[in-house]
């Protein structure tokens, strides 16, 4: 037969699991009263961290440095490429001015020597006389068609933009007219255009030929202007004679009271 506990029993047998607890809570404290306390810096340690500063701020200055050199390099491709732009623009506004000159004067070459060609017309032309022309019928035929000819020459001239140098009465001017000869024409101020010997042109607004012209020297001095400059000189003469006169005068008096004293 089994024994039954009594209720006695049953609480000494709660009570030892709570003994062995209290017993084992002044161990876990007695073991974290014993851990060890951290070892005081040696001087070895002090040294490795200011060897681990210094380091670092070796590495900083040479990463300012690196900087440094970088913004330089970025600002002197910046220079460089904005230099390279202005040059490729330049290059082609010139490439443009020079199509563009290419186009306007390309026929300046044919042009110059389709000059000579009218020139030669118009002397022709000249070189008629209008009583021969009205006298025979035949060679007033052949003035109309020479006449036809340089209308339409000229017309094709002006088309192309090729334009006579208007010079006869004009100012000399240098870039449009060539001075062959000097004429003395009293009428007309000096350096005015008196006689075109041959016609100059211009090929829109570039010479193609100038004018050989001559020009006027200009009139004489207007005899007024002579007189009027020789009667100053004659009223100041005889002030002149005055003065010199007053002068030997002055002059004569110290040496007769010399001549008296002696």
């Amino acid at each position: 037969m089994t024994s039954k506990k009594s209720p006695t029993d049953n609480k000494e047998d709660a009570s030892e699991p709570e003994a062995e607890a209290t017993e084992q809570e002044p161990e876990s404290t007695t073991e974290l009263e014993t851990e060890p306390e951290a070892a005081p810096e040696t001087d070895s340690d002090q040294e490795g961290s200011e060897a681990a500063e210094e380091a670092e701020d070796e590495q900083d200055a040479s990463d300012d440095a690196g900087a440094e050199t970088l913004q330089a390099e970025i600002a002197d491709l910046k220079d460089k490429l904005l230099r390279a732009l202005a040059e490729t623009e330049n290059i082609r506004r010139r490439a443009e001015r020079d199509k563009g000159d290419a186009s306007k004067y390309a026929i300046a070459n044919f042009a110059r020597e389709m000059l000579s060609v009218r020139d030669t017309l118009q002397r022709a032309l000249g070189s008629v006389e209008a009583d021969a022309r009205k006298e025979h019928a035949v060679i007033e035929q052949l003035m109309v068609g020479l006449e036809m000819n340089e209308r339409e020459i000229k017309s094709t001239f002006e088309r192309f933009g090729i334009k006579d140098i208007k010079a006869m009465g004009e100012k000399f001017d240098h870039n449009l007219h060539e001075a062959m000869f000097e004429i003395d024409d009293p009428s007309k101020p000096a350096g005015t255009v008196v006689q075109v010997v041959e016609t100059g042109y211009v090929l829109k607004d570039r010479l193609l030929r100038p004018a050989k012209v001559g020009v006027a020297k200009g009139g004489p001095q207007p005899a007024k202007d002579g007189a009027a400059e020789a009667a100053p000189a004659a009223e100041a003469a005889p002030e002149d004679k005055e003065g010199q006169a007053a002068y030997e005068d002055k002059g004569g008096e110290p040496g007769a009271q010399l001549d008296e004293e002696l």
